[in-house]
């Protein structure tokens, strides 16, 4: 389920993503290129209109200084005279069959281009006219001779009945390769941003999923755990009320007494573990009020010094000297966390050890620390981060002590309830100590 769900959210996040990359990228080159396109155009007319000022001003037509505009800027340049050829198309190389092809299919898309958007400037003059001037008109067209695109200008000199005109074909291949190159590398980045989103969101999902993984993990240990709990009381009560039928009534008396106290065990344990889902559904319920923590700590050890006497435990409460102010807490919870604390610390510690009770606040007031802290067998460095988790216990067997491994879990949610922690380290004396720190 979690592999299909990590491929399915991976292949959401990286698609959506990858898609938007994607347009974007496209959105750019879109205007990259009309940019290009339209700089190119600009210039070509700036480089027309230079040549078409300079013929105006000179009174001749320099051929050498058209075969210099022509190198410079790599253009094809064409003069007719009266439509025929004039002589420098010969002397620049452009009088071979291409060239003618070229040019004719400029002129061919020019008139068509005026003929069908025709103005009262357009540079068309009819034959017998005095008129005498200069015009040009800048366009672009596709030779199919060649294949290219092309830039052209067209420049009509009239003077009288004598019509020049100088033809400029500026071929777009440089700026088309600059826009392959362009895409290509528009390409190569969308891809490896495709390849670095999919592995980012396979790693992100991953990460997404790993807490409802750890979370359906949990549940299932929870369930095994609670079912391996449950079975043993429930199988000596069914075993005990099958030999009730038989039985005399003084055994019966027995057996009901055996029946009575795995019964009041497994109520415990449902007990537990309707606080543990309650805090797991945040629907465990904290009721705040001022409450005094060294009566709290007093309580406890009234409760379990008899307990500590008949096991030969020394049970001993530290309290600070001067009055505490109160602690803002669920006074309850709080007896609770010191119940759990102190039964485990009993359940742990072997005869003649020592168990310690204290309650400390910080110089200004803010905090309060609780530590418990005995003698007994101590816990192993690897089993420290442990300790907290539900059914965990650092014994094998899971009915010793009368333990179920749910006390520290629910002290370890009480505390964070409250927003405060509980840790567990050495005893420097040997043994465990646990520290509880709660906000004022």
């Amino acid at each position: 389920m979690f592999q299909k769900a990590h491929f399915y959210f991976t292949l959401l996040y990286a698609g959506s993503t990858i898609a938007i990359v994607i347009v974007v990228s496209l959105f750019y080159l879109h205007v990259s290129e009309t940019n290009l396109y339209e700089s190119r155009f600009r210039a070509f007319q700036n480089d027309a209109s230079m040549v078409s000022a300079s013929i105006e001003a000179s009174s001749s037509i320099s051929l050498q200084w058209l075969k210099r505009i022509e190198t410079q800027n790599e253009y094809m340049i064409f003069v007719i005279d009266n439509n025929v050829p004039f002589l420098y198309n010969r002397l620049a190389g452009n009088n071979d069959l291409l060239g003618q092809s070229i040019l004719t299919e400029c002129l061919d898309a020019y008139h068509s281009m005026t003929e069908t958007a025709p103005s009262a400037d357009s540079p068309l003059r009819s034959g017998g006219s005095d008129f005498s001037g200069i015009w040009h008109s800048e366009f672009s067209f596709h030779s199919s001779t060649s294949g290219e695109d092309y830039h052209a200008s067209l420049i009509d000199i009239e003077n009288g009945h004598t019509l020049s005109q100088i033809v400029i074909l500026s071929p777009l291949n440089t700026l088309q390769a600059q826009i392959l190159r362009q895409r290509l590398l528009f390409l190569g980045i969308d891809l490896a941003a495709a390849f670095v989103l999919c592995a980012f969101s396979w790693f992100f999902t991953g990460r997404l999923l790993a807490p409802l993984r750890e979370n359906q993990k949990a549940q299932l240990q929870f369930i095994a755990s609670a079912s391996h709990e449950l079975r043993t009381p429930l199988s000596v009560i069914l075993a005990s009320s099958a030999c009730c039928e038989n039985a005399s009534i003084q055994e019966q008396k027995s057996f009901f007494q055996t029946i009575r106290k795995e019964g009041r065990r497994m109520n415990g344990l449902i007990d537990d573990m309707l606080t543990l889902a309650h805090s797991g559904s945040g629907r465990f319920q904290i009721e705040r009020k001022p409450a005094q923590l060294d009566t709290l700590c007093l309580n406890a050890y009234e409760a379990f010094e008899p307990l500590c006497h008949s096991r030969s435990l020394a049970l001993s409460l530290t309290l600070p000297d001067a009055p505490l102010p109160r602690c803002h807490c669920d006074p309850e919870r709080i007896a609770q966390v010191l119940s759990i604390l102190l039964h485990n610390a009993v359940s742990y510690t072997p005869e003649g050890g020592q168990i310690t009770l204290s309650l400390d606040t910080a110089s200004n007031n803010s905090s309060y620390e609780i530590t418990v802290t005995d003698t007994g067998i101590g816990i192993r460095d690897e089993d420290k981060k442990h300790v907290f988790e539900r059914f965990y216990r650092t014994e094998k067997s899971r009915s010793a002590k009368g333990h179920f491994g749910l006390g520290l879990s629910i002290a370890y949610e009480i505390v964070r309830a409250h927003h405060g922690k509980i840790t567990v380290q050495d005893n420097p004396s040997g043994g465990s100590m646990f520290v509880v720190k709660l906000p004022g």
